[in-house]
C-alpha cells in the first residue's frame, strides 16, 4: 500500500468517526434541536445573557423555510468543494505536466542538442 493511500485511508476514517461518533455517544440528546447551526446556539446565548439585545443588521435575504436554507448552504459548499478541487486538479495537472516535460527533454539529449542548432540556424 502506497503513502498516499494509508494517508487517503486515514483521513477517510477521520471523516467517518467525526460524523458517527457524535450520533453514536448520544451528544446533544439533552437539547431540543442537537444539531442546530452555530447562528441558532449563538442567538439562544445572547438572548439568555442579554434578553434586550437588538441585532445591528437583518440578513439580505431571507429564505422562506429550513428546508430551502439548507439547500441554498449546501449548493455553497458544493460550489466552495468544486472550487478548491478544480485548484487542486490543476496544480497536480500542471505539475505532471511539467515533470513529463522534464523527463522527455532528459531522455533525448540529442534531440535538444538538434533542436538548439536548428534554432541558431534561424
Amino acid at each position: 500500500m502506497s503513502r498516499n493511500t494509508k494517508i487517503n485511508v486515514l483521513l477517510l476514517l477521520v471523516v467517518v468517526a467525526l460524523a458517527v461518533l457524535p450520533l453514536a455517544l448520544g451528544l446533544g440528546d439533552h437539547k431540543e434541536e442537537p444539531f442546530t447551526g452555530s447562528d441558532g446556539e449563538a442567538e439562544t446565548a445572547i438572548t439568555e445573557i442579554e434578553p434586550d439585545y437588538e441585532p445591528w443588521f437583518s440578513p439580505l435575504y431571507e429564505p422562506p423555510s429550513g428546508e430551502i436554507e439548507s439547500a441554498l448552504f449546501s449548493l455553497q459548499a458544493a460550489l466552495g468543494a468544486g472550487v478548491l478541487a478544480y485548484y487542486f486538479g490543476l496544480r497536480r495537472g500542471r505539475r505532471q505536466g511539467e515533470r513529463r516535460a522534464r523527463e522527455r527533454d532528459s531522455e533525448s539529449p540529442a534531440a535538444g542538442a538538434a533542436e538548439e542548432s536548428t534554432a541558431e540556424r534561424a
